[in-house]
């Protein structure tokens, strides 16, 4: 049986991390958290102390990072030069920060030559902004998830309030709104859907609806499932 590629691209709070990590279990893949890459490289800077600014130094972070990703139990554990950041990535502060740093060419490089190295033998789901249309370009099946903003945005305030974050849903709307516009209009690695991908939109559906879909997508184009 042929091991594919498949990339899952979409804006923030689509639900691309659960839904590919699902998916990914399915099939007997690996799976990839590319956003847990660019998270891990933003909590490098905070925790550096190094101004998110001087795109010069936040490379040579990028560049240097000593990078882990285990899929583990259903969870991507994430390991920062030997230190396990996994919950310290997902905090507010470096949500606010991930996109700044995401657009800076030297970081999305550094980043997407370890995403192909990782996905180099096939059997990889791979979620993020760009992997269809830029990290794997070639990949067989290619998914863009969206949602509403809205619904994007009350995922996103359950989640973090589930986690004890106290955040105001005005004021997250427009933070997602306002990375929605970052991610489509950076320079390198625009969020776009990729021409030959199959566009899926998630507002009225579960989360199991969601992982059915894509693999029925699976089924139609490959004999993977």
């Amino acid at each position: 049986m042929r091991r594919l590629t498949i990339a899952i691209d979409g804006p923030a709070g689509a639900g691309k991390s659960t839904v590919a990590r699902i998916v990914a279990q399915r099939l007997g893949y690996l799976y990839i958290d590319s956003g847990a890459m660019y998270r891990a490289v933003a909590w490098l800077v905070l925790q550096s102390g190094e101004d998110s600014r001087n795109a010069d130094a936040v490379a040579r972070l990028a560049e240097s990072i000593d990078l882990v990703l285990t899929y583990r139990n259903g969870v991507t554990e994430v390991r920062v030069n030997g230190r396990d950041v996994t919950d310290e990535i997902r905090r507010p502060a470096v949500t606010q920060l991930v996109s700044e740093i995401a657009k800076i060419p030297a970081v999305r490089r550094a980043m997407v030559a370890r995403q192909r190295a990782m996905a180099a033998a096939g059997g990889v789901v791979m979620d993020g902004r760009d992997i269809g249309t830029f990290v794997f370009p070639q990949a067989e099946i290619k998914i863009f998830l969206t949602a509403s903003i809205d619904e994007r945005a009350r995922r996103r305030w359950r989640e973090l309030n589930d986690k004890g974050y106290n955040v105001d849903f005005d004021a997250l709307r427009q933070e997602i709104a306002l990375r929605d516009e970052a991610d489509r209009n950076r320079a390198m690695g625009p969020l776009i859907k990729a021409d030959d991908a199959f566009f899926v939109d998630t507002t009225a559906l579960s989360i199991d609806q969601a992982v059915e879909k894509i693999l029925a997508i699976c089924r139609e184009k490959t004999d993977a499932v």
